[in-house]
């Protein structure tokens, strides 16, 4: 480990080049107009892992947009594991908001801006230059790798998901780590092994076959968006708990050590209410705001839609209006049963007068990797030699669909070890990462093949 993290120390310099380089590329997935320029980033990552010293360097066809395979497999006897990232960004508009330009990476204060350097190219890159690393020091790795790295994970669609499926034995490993996460806080290490799932849906609502005059109609019709403001206000009650019938009935409790482990990183309400700019923090009762976001499944209206909204007035009764709207779920609840129950659920309670259609959009399955893994104890060891701190094991609310995948598919827990912030504004304006959390990064990488080494196959 000493000559590897020598060789480390020796090319801190370069390897931030290198991410400067890769972050210059728009590789946006949900721009048509730049498939160019994502299939060129992907390149890019053949390119470079070629020179790090990896074997079976290749772009391989998804049906959407590419991904990045590799590998090196000559430790017989020990594990394998897969480096999952994706080098695909978000798009940068709103342009006018940022502070430099979103695609020249710019350095202040130690802090490095631009998109796609903490969501997930900087990231990616930390696995990148330590697997480098150990192959110039040793000639060697400690176990055996495999290199996913895939560019439509911000795209929202496309032929990802699907080519895992088909290439399982290609693909098949004993773990996957994934750098695509944050931490707490900057003074909380963090390993995540549980996150929430997602369905999403829409609902239409519909009453009369044409827009109405309110003055000779009005008091005689159902008004559809009456309606859907009943249905909206129906799906949830005043305790913040999701009046679906069953909508509870596959959530995995929360222990005692899991509550006390999260109150150890957990935010004070008053800093959520300042930080966020509301009077209060609200949601299901008998839970703090943190277990409610890493445990228990949420409900938010995203779009409301019908009617007249422009200036001034008009005494319409719209003909139809709708809704759209998500749940966040958690550990065993799965997306097509809550679908189906809220679906019913709807019927039953829309206002006579109207129909309601509801449509299901996707779902991404939530995934809790066992605290009690092996792996998931080697991370821990990991960031405690990089970093100096111990992480705390945390759930988080957000969701990595493609983590589902692979447990579904290859059978292999995803161990999420990444090294963002939550001040790292991903998806937004001046979206930014830590200058030492990335050289920090390529060293618990170093330490995390040591450290996977080590766990029985």
């Amino acid at each position: 480990m000493q000559k590897v993290l020598d060789v480390i120390a020796k090319n801190q310099d370069r390897y931030l080049e290198e991410l400067y380089e890769v972050l210059r590329i728009q590789s946006v997935s949900a721009d048509p107009a730049r498939a160019g320029e994502v299939r060129r980033c992907g390149q890019w990552f053949v390119d470079r892992l070629t020179r790090a010293g990896l074997e079976n360097v290749r772009l391989m066809e998804t049906g959407g947009h590419p991904a990045v395979y590799a590998d090196w497999l000559h430790a017989p006897g020990k594990p394998t594991v897969m480096v999952y990232g994706h080098y695909d960004v978000q798009p940068e508009d709103p342009t006018d908001k940022w502070t430099t330009p979103p695609f020249e990476p710019t350095v202040r204060d130690g802090v490095m801006y631009g998109r796609g350097t903490s969501d997930d190219k900087a990231q990616v890159m930390t696995h990148v230059a330590a697997l480098e690393a150990w192959l110039e020091a040793n000639g060697a790795l400690p176990l055996n790798v495999k290199v996913f790295i895939e560019g439509e994970e911000e795209g929202g669609a496309g032929g990802t998901h699907e080519f895992v499926r088909k290439n399982r034995e290609l693909l098949a490993c004993d773990a996957v780590a994934v750098s695509d996460t944050a931490w707490h806080s900057p003074e909380h290490p963090t390993v995540v092994y549980a996150l929430r799932g997602m369905c999403y849906m829409e609902v239409k609502v519909k009453g009369p076959s044409r827009d109405l005059h309110s003055g000779v109609y009005g008091g005689i019709v159902q008004n559809p968006l009456n309606a859907l403001a009943k249905i909206i206000a129906a799906l949830q009650d005043e305790h913040g708990r999701v009046t679906v019938p069953g909508f509870y009935d596959d959530v995995v409790p929360l222990t005692d050590a899991e509550r006390a482990e999260f109150a150890t990183v957990a935010p004070t309400e008053e800093r959520i209410c300042a930080d966020l700019g509301v009077p209060a923090t609200w949601g299901e009762e008998g839970y703090t705001p943190t277990e409610r976001n890493w445990a228990r499944p949420s409900f938010d209206v995203h779009g409301v839609w019908g009617g007249f909204s422009g200036e001034g007035s008009k005494t319409v009764i719209a003909s139809e209006g709708g809704f759209k709207v998500s749940t966040r779920l958690v550990a065993n609840q799965d997306g097509k049963k809550v679908f189906e129950a809220f679906k019913a659920h709807v019927a039953r309670i829309c206002p006579p007068g109207v129909t309601a259609e509801v449509k299901f959009l996707h779902a991404a399955t939530p995934v809790m990797v066992p605290t009690s893994s092996p792996f998931m104890a080697a991370g821990q060891r990991a960031f405690e030699s990089a970093f100096g701190r111990r992480p705390t094991l945390v759930r988080e609310g957000a969701s990595i669909p493609i983590t589902a995948t692979f447990l579904e598919a290859l059978k292999a827990p995803s161990i999420m070890v990444g090294y963002g912030l939550p001040g790292d504004n991903i998806h937004s304006p001046n979206e930014n990462f830590r200058i030492e959390h990335f050289r920090k990064g390529i060293v618990c990488g170093a330490w995390l093949l040591d450290e996977f080494s080590r766990v029985e196959p």
